[in-house]
């Protein structure tokens, strides 16, 4: 009887050393693929947060992220509109060559063609469970939502929430008001999946969006902690209209612009906390950046630049070149600054070499930069970037420290008086001439130097021919041989 007992006793120690090591080599898997969250800010400045120095508010959380990570004041987006701006971020491509740019209205036709390969696409082929909570912007009726592109779920609204028959100061617009394009819009829909579940009605209720989104993000984040997992966060704010919860609406110091950054900064604080209360921070990686320079026509409803030339809608820095922040404990050096150029086309590749995962089958432009968020060298990949706008006018091309701007048309918010308290003033458009600024002596992009230096003009202007060959121009009527075809919705 007692060899039959110790047998049995034998045989529940083997099981159970057989169970706990399945459950130790299972959740020593998931730590080896990271966590992935990508906070994603619309219409934020690149001083907006005070580690690129915004004042007369703070920002703790931003300050803790800064200090925990790296940050890079030399990061752009492709674009300094929504649309396109969104499409470089998911596929790692300049959004002329996928046919998408603008801001979509809830009556376009265009939409991100499905066939692309997205960040979500990619990881959950990786079997990473892939979520995503907020602003779309990439096609706005099923199926061109974003469980059609990778995601596995979706909670938000499909467009900028400035799209809605409401006017400047929150007052509804019937749909029979002249010369007022908002009163055609739909009420502003909130999906889920491809499903919509409720409308957005009036700036109260947008006031609710941070907050509802933040702790969406925490539940997905709880939920799903013993799985790999990615999260794509795209916050609606502090693109306009302003609309701020009443716990922080009137306490920043800093007007209702500084109220909305404060809550953006009180999210991000709430996620990080999340992921450092279930253990997962040391295995995330993290990145929080915007998706274009503040719409400066609205004045103390915008943002700040911080001295870089004009905004959001033109090819100049203070529209292109946005903050970021990109944290990985015990990967990345905690309170780094890199001043090196990097583009939010590539935070695909740089998120696949983190995860292991494999790239788009087709081409893309994104560099992976992993080697240098984890110390292994201190030189950027990428020493090119062509800015487009207006879908493929190739208007400024960044080399190295210098940055040449080609002739194009463009607003010119620092030649108009900027609008207040929600209701935008008149930009004028102007005529720019070739010219050529040395970001090192001239970050602000205001001494031309083209007859000082003509070798550099002669240099990338080969290469502007390049990018003309293989996306196309609309200023010189030149078609690309590279560009894929964007989706057409019914």
């Amino acid at each position: 009887m007692r060899i039959i007992k110790f047998r049995k006793n034998v045989f529940f120690l083997i099981a159970l050393l057989g169970i706990i090591t399945v459950n130790a080599q299972k959740k020593q898997t998931n730590q080896g693929k990271p966590n992935v969250i990508v906070i994603l800010m619309d219409d934020m400045g690149y001083a907006d947060t005070k580690p690129y120095g915004s004042v007369g508010y703070e920002t703790p959380n931003f300050d803790k992220l800064a200090n925990e990570g790296m940050r890079f004041t030399h990061f752009y987006a492709a674009q300094a509109v929504c649309t396109a701006s969104r499409a470089a971020l998911l596929t790692g491509c300049y959004p002329t060559r996928l046919g998408v740019g603008f801001a979509l209205a809830p009556w376009d036709t265009t939409a991100l063609n499905p066939k692309e390969e997205t960040i979500a696409t990619l990881l959950k082929n990786k079997g990473y469970v892939t979520g995503m909570l907020g602003k779309w912007h990439l096609g706005s009726k099923a199926p061109f939502l974003p469980i059609h592109y990778g995601f596995d779920t979706f909670y938000g609204i499909p467009y900028s929430h400035d799209y809605w028959p409401v006017d400047y100061k929150g007052n509804p617009v019937p749909p029979d008001t002249p010369n007022d394009w908002r009163g055609k819009c739909p009420q502003l829909p909130i999906y889920e999946g491809d499903t919509q579940v409720g409308t957005i009605p009036n700036l109260e209720e947008a006031s609710k969006l941070t907050t509802t989104l933040t702790e969406k993000a925490e539940a997905f984040i709880e939920k799903n902690k013993n799985k790999p997992f990615f999260l794509y966060l795209a916050h609606p704010l502090p693109h306009v209209p302003l609309a701020v919860s009443s716990k922080f609406k009137g306490k920043s110091g800093g007007g209702l612009y500084g109220d909305v950054v404060s809550e953006i900064d009180w999210s991000v604080g709430k996620i990080m906390e999340t992921l450092k209360k279930n253990g997962l921070d040391k295995n995330t990686l993290l990145i929080v950046t915007s998706d274009n320079g503040p719409w400066l026509s609205y004045g103390n409803h915008g943002g700040s630049t911080g001295g870089l030339r004009e905004g959001k809608g033109t090819a100049w820095d203070g529209g292109t070149r946005v903050p970021c922040y990109i944290s990985w404990p015990g990967k990345i050096a905690s309170g780094t600054v890199s001043n090196q150029l990097m583009t939010n086309m590539d935070i695909l590749p740089t998120i696949v070499a983190a995860t292991n995962a494999n790239l788009p089958k087709e081409k893309i432009d994104g560099l992976n930069f992993l080697p240098l968020l984890t110390g292994k060298t201190n030189k950027s990949p990428r020493d090119l970037f062509y800015v487009y706008y207006d879908l493929n006018s190739l208007k400024v091309i960044r080399y190295k420290t210098w940055e040449l701007v080609l002739p194009h048309s463009s607003q010119a918010y620092s030649q108009a008086i900027p609008g207040k308290d929600g209701t935008p003033g008149k930009v004028p458009y102007v005529k720019v001439p070739l010219a050529l600024y040395d970001l090192i002596h001239d970050p602000g992009t205001i001494q031309d130097v083209q007859s000082q230096y003509p070798e550099v003009v002669e240099e990338i202007l080969k290469y502007a021919e390049l990018a003309r060959e293989d996306m196309g121009d609309a200023i010189t009527k030149r078609e690309g041989k590279n560009n894929r075809t964007p989706a057409k919705m019914q």
